[in-house]
């Protein structure tokens, strides 16, 4: 099974997920995380690009290429054969974030992202993603709070990062069946646990 995790910055996808490995595996799931972008030598190489700071002048259409270039790596030297093996996968983002960041964030024809989306990864579509949803400022305010990686994406202004927000939430209108909302404003200990009911409900799906 093939299980992506969005949201907005400071969501807290990335301090969910190892918990989350960790409940599967002792469940008795073979489980294989993984992040976007990056998950390979090269992905890594591209995301030190993307994040760092000095790029500042990037011009949003280099932004889309290159994370598609991460991507496209990613599924076929990992992701794919992951899954061919019966293992469930979880990625730390997937295509949905280029969708809401490049798409909605940048205002970039929608038609053309999905294009290059689905030429990056061959088709594969997630079975099931959560997104974890909070207030925008809430996000960002816990990111600086938390001395997390503060990247070139970060620093987007405010407006940006709402755009993103109503672009996922637009997303999961469009595809209802494939993604859940979870409120990220709640405690995480409660986060945790409604992430691992959407994964287990999810796992006993025929």
């Amino acid at each position: 099974m093939f299980i992506t995790l969005e949201g907005p910055e400071g969501s807290g996808k990335t301090s969910h997920i190892p918990h989350l490995v960790e409940y599967l595996r002792e469940m008795g799931y073979v489980v294989f995380p993984t992040r976007e972008p990056g998950g390979t030598s090269i992905s890594e190489q591209i995301r030190d690009v993307l994040h760092d700071m000095k790029n500042a002048e990037m011009h949003p259409r280099t932004e889309t290429l290159l994370y598609q270039a991460a991507r496209a790596q990613i599924v076929e030297q990992v992701i794919k054969p992951r899954l061919a093996a019966g293992e469930i996968v979880i990625s730390d983002r997937y295509y949905d974030s280029t969708i809401a960041y490049q798409g909605y964030g940048h205002q970039q024809d929608l038609d053309q992202i999905r294009a290059l989306v689905k030429y990056a990864t061959g088709g594969l579509t997630p079975e099931l993603t959560i997104l974890l949803d909070l207030d925008i400022e809430v996000g960002l305010k816990r990111k600086t709070q938390n001395e997390v990686e503060w990247n070139r994406m970060d620093a987007y202004t405010v407006e940006f990062h709402q755009r993103v927000r109503r672009g996922y939430l637009e997303l999961v209108k469009q595809e209802p069946h494939r993604w859940v909302v979870i409120n990220s404003e709640q405690q995480w200990d409660d986060v945790q646990a409604e992430l691992k009911k959407t994964i287990m409900a999810g796992l006993s799906k025929p």
